[in-house]
């Protein structure tokens, strides 16, 4: 099938290769780490340490399957398209590997994706939910413009990528309910500070889960 968008895709490619600077370079790779398997790993490292210590067991399981197992099914993406990156060599780029998806965009997608949704059922102001939805936009949004202004991706690359990720995110939100629902919080407990977890009996009537 013929891309309808292969025009603007590679005009917007073209347009920033022929404008890069080691300035805007090096600005450009700051914001592009943010979606890199280095750094996702170290967060994803702290964050499951941080689930194994409050034994949080079903943010641990949807934290797995949402970030990591996404990722691996964008590099099988990669693979089925066989799409050829932008530009293979230059001053500032040299990648290696296909282009549709971008990885780093949808590992960016899943990662602050998938924190916001731990998080949002926390927050009781909705100034502070709009800012942790817009914090996570946010970055999203800086890999994805990184990654087609470095010339490592198109711009339906990065497009697609935010795409797979939310419709995984959602998925894997639908598909971990029933898990959540034998996890509540403890109303002894203040829902910011210190949430904790216990079993819900087959008696008792189900109160709202972490992930809601």
């Amino acid at each position: 099938m013929a891309n309808p968008l292969a025009g603007p895709d590679h005009e917007v490619a073209g347009w920033f290769h022929a404008h890069l600077t080691h300035t805007f370079v090096s600005v450009l790779r700051v914001f592009t780490e943010f979606g890199s398997s280095e750094w996702i790993g170290v967060v994803l490292f702290f964050a499951v340490l941080f689930f194994i210590w409050k034994r949080w067991w079903p943010s641990l399981v949807t934290l797995i399957v949402a970030v990591p197992g996404g990722m691996l099914l964008n590099e099988l993406v990669k693979v089925l398209v066989h799409r050829p990156r932008p530009f293979l060599a230059g001053w500032f780029v040299d990648w290696s590997g296909y282009s549709f998806a971008s990885g780093h965009t949808i590992g960016a997608t899943l990662l602050y994706g998938q924190l916001a949704l731990f998080i949002l059922p926390m927050m009781k102001r909705r100034r502070w939910r709009t800012l942790t939805v817009s914090g996570a936009a946010l970055l999203i949004a800086l890999v994805g413009f990184s990654r087609i202004a470095l010339g490592a991706h198109f711009l339906t690359d990065v497009l697609a990528a935010i795409f797979f990720g939310m419709i995984w995110l959602a998925f894997c939100l639908v598909a971990g309910k029933p898990m959540r629902r034998s996890v509540v919080l403890t109303p002894a407990v203040p829902l910011v500070s210190e949430p904790a977890l216990a079993r819900v009996e087959a008696a008792q009537q189900p109160a709202q889960s972490l992930l809601g």
